[in-house]
């Protein structure tokens, strides 16, 4: 009677820590060239809120979180550069790579995962006109994987020359597979609104608060020459680009409106300080949920608007050609 209730306590025990291990998600790895330091984590829907920090000790490090269902998961490094995570309930992927070689990371512990390293391994030497093609290859044989909608969105949506009919093909192929993703349906009504406030297209009408409380609005831009730029404390590029902008709205007429993807309010806050920033900053501790952001299909940072009479003439400009075109 006693090994029988003893059999039954050990069942018990086990069912209960499955059951806990079914509704977390765990992240662990090491990375050569780093012993010591921290990099980030965001997810642009359900998830983690806000951005969390992910620390490294010895090379090695681990971070476990709260997942019911499966979720994107974007990591930023010190570098500043981007890599996804596929999560899933009950799972652990497995991180290996060099802190000087970020975009060669091995990803292993889920089949999406998996499939996203050897992605990565495909384009290390290819050219645009090709990672494009391997991106329509992978959403073909893989219209399941949640690894074809970052690469549409990265590869297709959010360039400096988008390509909407392409996405559009793709997301049909995509949509037919996954009919009941609400990220991708919300993904192919972005694309939608993207045709409509594309180069040539005239400015969405908005209104928003600045981080101080101040009212912003789209008629504050619609004479003259104006730009509405995405940045974020975590994105070195991003940064480059607003800075360079703050530099050049000194000597150059134009008007300016920034929107700050930053889960604090206070980092944000202190980065205007610290650059002497005069010009209206919108900042809600939304990242990339910000009302605005999604009114004008904004959807990375560095991101940008180029504006001239309440008209869109650029859109998603690299710095260098943001530049030449305020500086005109």
């Amino acid at each position: 009677m006693l090994r029988k209730l003893l059999y039954l306590f050990t069942a018990i025990l086990l069912l209960a820590s499955c059951g806990e291990d079914s509704k977390h998600f765990k992240i662990e790895g090491r990375l050569l060239q780093m012993n010591q330091g921290e990099f980030y984590v965001y997810s642009n829907g359900a998830g983690v809120e806000g951005l969390d920090t992910i620390k490294v000790q010895g090379g090695r490090f681990s971070f476990e979180m709260p997942c019911l269902s499966p979720v994107t998961l974007t990591l930023v490094f010190p570098n500043f550069s981007e890599t996804p995570i596929f999560a899933e309930p009950g799972k652990t992927a497995k991180i290996d790579g060099d802190a000087s070689h970020l975009k060669m990371l091995k990803v292993k512990g889920t089949k999406d995962n998996e499939l996203m390293t050897t992605f990565r391994s495909q384009i290390s030497n290819a050219s645009p006109p090709e990672i494009k093609h391997y991106v329509e290859l992978l959403i073909q044989d893989h219209p399941q994987s949640p690894v074809g909608i970052w690469l549409l969105r990265k590869y297709f949506i959010a360039t400096a020359m988008p390509d909407y009919q392409g996405a559009e093909r793709l997301l049909k192929v995509l949509m037919k597979a996954q009919p009941q993703n609400s990220s991708l349906r919300r993904l192919a009504n972005s694309v939608e609104k993207l045709k409509n406030t594309s180069v040539g297209s005239k400015l969405p009408s908005f209104t928003a608060y600045d981080i101080n409380g101040g009212s912003v609005s789209s008629s504050q831009l619609s004479t003259g020459t104006a730009v509405i730029c995405v940045w974020a404390t975590w994105s070195y590029d991003s940064q480059d680009m607003i800075r360079q902008l703050n530099t050049l709205k000194q000597t150059a007429g134009f008007k300016m409106l920034a929107i700050n993807v930053d889960a604090s309010k206070y980092d944000c806050r202190n980065f205007i300080k610290n650059n002497q920033m005069n010009f209206p900053v919108i900042c809600t501790g939304e990242m990339f949920e910000t009302p605005v952001l999604q009114q004008l299909c904004l959807q990375s940072a560095p991101d940008n608007l180029v504006i001239k009479n309440g008209k869109i003439m650029g859109r998603n400009l690299p710095t260098e050609e943001l530049m030449r075109a305020l500086g005109k």
